[in-house]
């Protein structure tokens, strides 16, 4: 079957592997549709920390089922799949925290991922998407990062909140905290992105000089800054000032994930008595909320996708996105 394969850092290239056997309780899925996020172009570029090469990318999957052991599966189904594979046993899966468990195998990261004709996975991991396209069952992971980040905020109705970074998980926080009764106002150093989001979204971004913006910030908060800050950029200087923007009493976000160490000025973090929360991955809870909002209507999809383009095209295209990332949001490779 073809794959698309890393070899190493800005090498992509059209490869072949064997045709995985399911094992039992395992499920084979046919890969239709695969979505491109931060995390693949981090690893395209050798900036991912958790990340060995060669590697198959792709954790963002819709596809139909091909063969199943029996239960709900159904050949013909379409199916997204949860792509954190967790152990089961350590301290974070017995807390219900398998997002991040000790040993987690994230495919696409630390196990070859879903940019193939063909992945066999556990049955437990794979999300029923009957009622949605195919593009839409691709988007269910990254707005499930968004749905995740924003549930371990604990938002109440009316929270003032900011979300910086106007990308794919940005974009999916900043639409599920409105969803939960927040009012978001999102950020990006990339105009481009923010009258995106304002135009196609619905959401309220602050354009202009930064000095502009910080001054936007404090009007609309009446100088008492956010209850809650999302940083969604993946850039350390970003995060290491999001503090700046948070309210006394308030709680900062870190959904990114960069290699370098965060540091913030003790005595700002101290004065704020600041919740600090990472952000990991998503659970099933997550998985579904995003599904019943899709259905529901309540996520702008067609909005989100802003290129697709057949599987062999990777190689090129790849560098061509991380180039032209101004005008990208939800990237989709077709096999």
């Amino acid at each position: 079957m073809k794959a698309i394969v890393c070899e190493e850092p800005f090498k992509l290239s059209v490869g072949t592997r064997g045709t995985p056997v399911p094992a039992d309780g395992e499920a084979l899925i046919r890969i239709r549709r695969v979505g491109l996020c931060g995390t693949d172009y981090h690893i395209f570029s050798g900036k991912h920390p958790y990340l060995q090469y060669p590697r198959v990318m792709g954790h963002e999957l819709a596809g139909v089922v091909e063969v199943s052991s029996g239960g709900s599966l159904k050949p013909g189904q379409i199916v997204t799949v949860n792509p954190y594979l967790a152990c089961g046993r350590c301290i974070a899966c017995r807390k219900g925290k398998p997002n991040c468990c000790v040993a987690i195998k994230v495919l696409g990261v630390h196990a070859d991922g879903g940019m193939c004709e063909l992945l066999a996975v556990p049955e437990a991991s794979v999300i029923d998407a009957s009622g949605l396209t195919l593009e839409q069952a691709a988007m269910v992971e990254f707005l499930a990062i968004g749905a995740h980040a924003v549930s371990r905020a604990k938002l109440s109705s009316g929270s003032r909140v900011l979300v910086v970074g106007a990308g794919p998980i940005g974009v999916a926080a900043a639409l599920f905290a409105q969803l939960d009764g927040a009012r978001v106002t999102i950020v990006d150093l990339r105009t481009t992105r923010l009258e995106y989001a304002r135009d196609r979204l619905g959401l309220d971004p602050v354009i202009g000089s930064p000095e502009a913006v910080r001054a936007e910030l404090a009007k609309r908060t009446d100088g008492e800054m956010f209850d809650c800050v999302f940083d969604a950029t993946g850039n350390i200087r970003a995060m290491r000032s999001g503090l700046d923007y948070v309210a006394h009493g308030g709680t900062y976000v870190l959904v990114s994930v960069v290699k370098e160490e965060i540091g913030f000025p003790d005595p700002e973090f101290h004065k704020r008595e600041t919740t600090l929360l990472a952000s990991r991955n998503a659970l099933s809870a997550d998985f579904q909320r995003v599904v019943s909002s899709i259905k529901g209507g309540m996520i702008p999809t067609d909005a989100l996708l802003t290129q697709t383009f057949p599987a062999v095209e990777a190689p090129q295209r790849v560098p061509e996105l991380i180039a032209s990332a101004d005008s990208v949001l939800k990237a989709m490779v077709e096999f």
